[in-house]
C-alpha cells in the first residue's frame, strides 16, 4: 500500500514538473530568439539608445516575449523604463535624484530599471532586469483592458505617478529601439 502511494505521489510529481517546466521551457526557447546577442546591435545605438541600455531594453522584450506580450506590450515595457529609469539599472531613485516623495509623504523607495518601490518586491528581484520585468509585465497583464488605452495610461495605472501622459514621450524611441533588436535576431 506506502509503495503504491509512494509511486502515485512520484507520478504526480513528475506530472506537474513536466507541466511547470515545459512551458517555463518553451517560453525560454521563444524568448531567446529576439533581441539576444549585444554584438548584433547597431554600433551607433538606436534613436540615442546604445550598449548597457539595449541590452536591457533586450532583457526586457525577451521577458515580456516569455510572458506571452507580443510587439505592443514590449514597447510599454522599454517605454516604462526609458522614463524611470533612462534605460539604466540604477540602485537610486526619486528621492536622491529630486527629492520626491510618496503622495503620503514618505521617501521614495525606488530602484532598478523600472523604478519599483519596496511593495514590489525585495531589492534583489527590483535590481534584476528580468525579474523586474517580469514584476512589471505580471502587473500591466493584470491590468484589465490595457490593450485599448493609450500606452502611457496604461503605464501609468500600473506605475502609479503623478502625470499619465508623462510616458507618450518615449513612444517613438521604444517603438525604434524594439523594431531594430528584434531585426537584429
Amino acid at each position: 500500500m506506502l509503495g503504491s502511494i509512494l509511486v502515485s505521489g512520484l507520478i504526480v510529481a513528475a506530472v506537474v514538473g513536466f507541466a511547470v517546466l515545459v512551458p517555463i521551457s518553451i517560453a525560454r526557447d521563444e524568448a531567446s530568439i529576439c533581441a539576444n546577442d549585444p554584438s548584433t546591435f547597431p554600433a551607433a545605438g538606436v534613436a540615442g539608445w546604445q550598449g548597457e541600455q539595449l541590452e536591457n531594453a533586450a532583457t526586457i522584450m525577451r521577458t515580456a516575449s516569455g510572458l506571452g506580450f507580443a510587439k505592443d506590450g514590449q514597447v510599454i515595457g522599454v517605454m516604462t523604463a526609458m522614463g524611470e529609469s533612462g534605460l539604466r539599472n540604477i540602485d537610486y531613485g526619486d528621492w536622491e535624484t529630486i527629492g520626491f516623495t510618496n503622495p503620503d509623504g514618505t521617501r521614495t523607495t525606488s530602484i532598478g530599471l523600472f523604478q519599483q518601490q519596496h511593495w514590489w518586491g525585495s531589492v534583489e528581484t527590483r535590481m534584476d532586469p528580468a525579474a523586474s520585468s517580469a514584476l512589471f509585465f505580471t502587473r500591466l497583464a493584470a491590468l484589465e483592458g490595457w490593450q485599448q488605452m493609450e500606452p502611457s495610461h496604461a503605464i501609468h495605472r500600473v506605475q502609479v505617478n503623478t502625470d499619465r501622459d508623462y510616458y507618450a514621450r518615449f513612444h517613438a524611441d521604444a517603438t525604434a529601439v524594439v523594431d531594430a533588436l528584434s531585426a537584429a535576431c
